[in-house]
């Protein structure tokens, strides 16, 4: 479960995803998320998912490796479409024991599902094919108009870097400690809730300890090369748009605009 965990990995290779400007990544992420809950209607999710596999395609992450991330959040998932199946007012459409599943329940469950799935694919993706220190870039570009009212762009890009970039080393430590106390005959599976959650102890304290170290060895590095914020820093390679990143920008505005015509004006009743 710990190894299926893929957000703030990246995926080396090559494709026309990769090479863009991660300012597109972030700014077509946003809105890929905004369209999932502004065009709500089944023929929007149908759009939002032709457009997904066209993304898929082109970032050639193998498509195994991007479902891998959705297995730990599946129950999750499998939580929120069990109450809107059950607990959603309509029409009767099935009866099991006290629970009435309703036709409005089950279009509401699956609708609620996909849209899930296509978040979590879509936010992946950005991920996978952008390097944390590209994504830095990106996210304080994006918020230096925010300085006009005293947000620190680059202090806020630097923490969200950071934590992307330790989520894959934390998850490897915590599969390491899995590994080693199992060794010394530790049982993580067996017992009630109380019994499990007591049993992960020997697990969550040397993470904390590892993590604050790291913390620590962090903050002393950064000390040491003299880190003092974002005044006056420079960029090896500065960003710039190139003519794929405007082609980029059209592709998604197109989306938006075929997915609001499919919305709002083919399915009006």
């Amino acid at each position: 479960m710990i190894r299926d965990i893929t957000i703030g990995q990246y995926y080396r290779t090559e494709s026309p995803i990769h090479r863009l400007d991660p300012r597109v990544k972030l700014a077509g992420t946003l809105l890929f998320i905004i369209s999932l809950f502004v065009y709500s209607k089944p023929a929007g999710y149908v759009t939002a998912f032709l457009f997904l596999v066209f993304v898929i395609l082109v970032s050639k992450v193998p498509l195994r490796f991007i479902l891998r991330g959705l297995k730990p959040l599946l129950l999750l998932i499998g939580i929120t479409v069990f109450f809107n199946l059950f607990w959603t007012p309509g029409e009767a459409a099935l009866k099991i024991w006290k629970l009435t599943v309703t036709w409005e329940g089950i279009q509401s469950a699956v609708l609620l599902g996909a849209r899930f799935v296509m978040l979590i694919i879509g936010s992946t993706i950005m991920t996978l094919t952008t390097t944390p220190t590209k994504l830095t870039d990106g996210i304080e570009c994006m918020l230096k108009p925010f300085r006009l009212i005293k947000v620190p762009a680059h202090e806020i890009a630097m923490m969200m870097s950071i934590a992307l970039r330790f989520i894959p080393i934390l998850l490897e430590e915590t599969d390491k400690i899995m590994k080693a106390q199992q060794a010394r005959c530790a049982d993580f599976e067996s017992g009630n809730i109380v019994k499990r959650a007591k049993n992960l102890l020997p697990i969550l304290i040397p993470l904390f300890v590892s993590a604050f170290r790291r913390a620590n060895d962090l903050a002393m590095a950064m000390e040491a090369r003299c880190y003092r914020g974002g005044e006056g820093r420079t960029r090896m390679k500065p960003l710039q748009y190139q003519r794929r990143d405007y082609t980029a920008y059209l592709i998604l505005f197109l989306y938006l605009v075929v997915n609001a015509v499919v919305c709002f004006v083919l399915t009006a009743d």
